[in-house]
């Protein structure tokens, strides 16, 4: 009884967030209903979780080399794109970054601006393919809960967005993640290109103290509207929700970290080849001395 109580309030909670809905956006891909988006990302995890490694298990892995070049780069210009139009949509042509608001008129700006978060939206289906990869190439060892929850997460809490925020001090976070895209999928795209480029490659371990960093920006932009007097957002909701996204993912991706290069379980090649000469020297009695 207590099940159907619940239920029943979730879809009266539903039924009145549709009320609000910015007629703008309804009739766009996918924001009709939230059915289509949940079928997509509930495949998306059963394949990747599941169905995948169960049809590669006796199966070579693919060689999809030209296929993750092609990828990672073109999600790279998407990338820049897409900063190009929120920039020019408003947090560059008049956005304060504190209390910006949704401009829900047909002004060419304001549409610009909710294209842009449908973009952005529907960009981060394109790259459930990270996963999809991982498993046709049998790196199932990269298919952590960090990596499924958050791509699974992002376009469940922005369909919500663009339904009826599609704008505003709660686009701020896309525009910090399309940024730190850039420099991520430009490290896919040169490692993808093969050995001749690891030597450029150095900068891996920055990749997650990017993400850190990204998550600290993001949770100190959003934390301002609490301590904002008079900052009429009508959806406070997605700022709480904002908040214990940047917060959580902040720790989940410092614990990698932690076990990614302090106890060093995932190190770059090379750096894990420096790590197991150090360890064969000092267990050997051979020591290096500091160069001035």
């Amino acid at each position: 009884m207590a099940l159907v109580d619940l239920t029943s309030s979730i879809m009266q909670l539903y039924d009145r967030f549709l009320q609000v809905e910015d007629p703008r956006t309804k009739d766009w891909l996918l924001m009709s209903s939230m059915l289509p988006q949940n079928i997509i990302l509930g495949f998306y995890i059963y394949f990747v979780m599941s169905l995948g490694p169960k049809l590669m298990e006796n199966r070579k892995p693919f060689d999809l080399k030209r296929v993750l070049i092609v990828y990672n780069f073109s999600v790279v210009i998407l990338s820049i794109y897409m900063i190009h139009e929120f920039v020019m949509s408003g947090w560059g042509t008049g956005y304060t970054f504190g209390c910006d608001l949704v401009d829900y008129s047909r002004a060419p700006q304001a549409m610009r601006m909710a294209g842009t978060c449908w973009l952005f939206y529907f960009s981060k289906f394109i790259e459930l393919l990270d996963t999809v990869f991982f498993v046709l190439r049998k790196k199932n060892n990269q298919i952590s809960f960090l990596h499924v929850f958050h791509h699974s997460v992002m376009p469940f809490t922005w369909w919500f967005g663009v339904k009826v925020s599609p704008g505003g001090l709660g686009t701020f976070h896309a525009v910090v993640n399309c940024f730190v895209h850039v420099v991520m999928y430009t490290y896919y795209g040169l490692s993808a290109l093969g050995p001749s480029f690891e030597k450029y490659l150095w900068w891996k371990k920055h990749l997650t103290s990017i993400q850190l960093l990204q998550f600290v920006i993001i949770t100190l932009h959003i934390s301002q509207y609490f301590f904002l007097k008079d900052c009429p957002y009508p959806y406070p909701i997605f700022m709480y929700i904002i908040v214990v996204y940047g917060v959580t993912f902040f720790f989940l991706f410092l614990n990698f970290w932690y076990h990614a290069y302090i106890k060093g379980k995932r190190l770059p090649k090379g750096l894990q080849f420096t790590r197991k000469a150090q360890n064969y020297n000092n267990n050997n009695g051979v020591h290096h001395s500091k160069r001035d």
